[in-house]
């Protein structure tokens, strides 16, 4: 394992997992290694599914990956309806272990790999897509550049090629009311946020200097009853 390590291999592929929202996420080499800073994320989508508007939120992880949102999100709020996604088949078949018989998983191209009956029907869509820029890409740790998926990293020229796609589709499977996360740089995020309110969604920016993270977060239009649990009777 030291050897390995010594000629570059990064520690997670090493070890078979890594850390993330207080779990133990399983990866095999090439598929993306989930950040720490995407703990803010989490963070995020785990409180607004607390204050969800159905009792069972149907909540869709795109750019799932490895699968470590989805499956913290499970562990994390109790009764969710977990769908996650992704093109590369090594992430899809390392988040379906880590997601289990909790959660679905498909293989395919954003929105084309989950099920259309989903359609208008989505509480919380997150989406950790990739952001670097395609000339950005040589300046990464090598044990990014060299050893996870070109998928996982190339955002395009400007970065935002796929969050772009994402936002484009995201008030057709949007219920009323629903939430979408996507995590960017504090550079892109005017431009995410410009992206959103021109396809119709409210928007803002959330930021955490303690992990140095940025979320665009936008909700759908529409009205939804909170739905709270009642006080204990005495």
């Amino acid at each position: 394992m030291v050897n390995r390590r010594t000629a570059g291999l990064p520690l997670e592929y090493v070890l078979g997992w890594a850390q993330f929202g207080g779990l133990r996420i399983a990866v095999e080499p090439g598929v993306f290694v989930p950040r720490r800073r995407t703990e803010f994320l989490l963070r995020e989508a785990a409180a607004i599914a607390g204050i969800a508007a159905r009792p069972r939120p149907v909540i869709v992880d795109l750019c799932c990956g490895s699968g470590a949102v989805g499956a913290a999100l499970l562990a994390a709020v109790h009764g969710i309806d977990l769908h996650a996604a992704d093109i590369d088949p090594t992430a899809v078949r390392c988040a379906r272990r880590n997601i289990g018989a909790d959660g679905h998983v498909y293989k395919g191209d954003l929105y084309e790999a989950i099920p259309v009956s989903l359609k208008g029907r989505i509480d919380i869509l997150v989406a950790n897509a990739p952001y670097v820029p395609t000339d950005e890409i040589a300046l990464m740790p090598p044990e990014a550049r060299l050893y996870e998926a070109q998928v996982a990293l190339d955002g395009g020229t400007d970065g935002l090629d796929v969050v772009r796609r994402v936002i484009a589709a995201a008030p057709d499977w949007l219920a009323p009311g629903g939430t979408l996360l996507v995590e960017t740089s504090d550079r892109q995020a005017p431009q995410a946020v410009s992206t959103l309110e021109r396809s119709g969604l409210v928007a803002r920016v959330a930021r955490s200097e303690e992990l140095n993270a940025t979320v665009a977060i936008a909700t759908m239009p529409g009205t939804v009853t909170i739905v709270r649990a009642r006080e204990p009777s005495t």
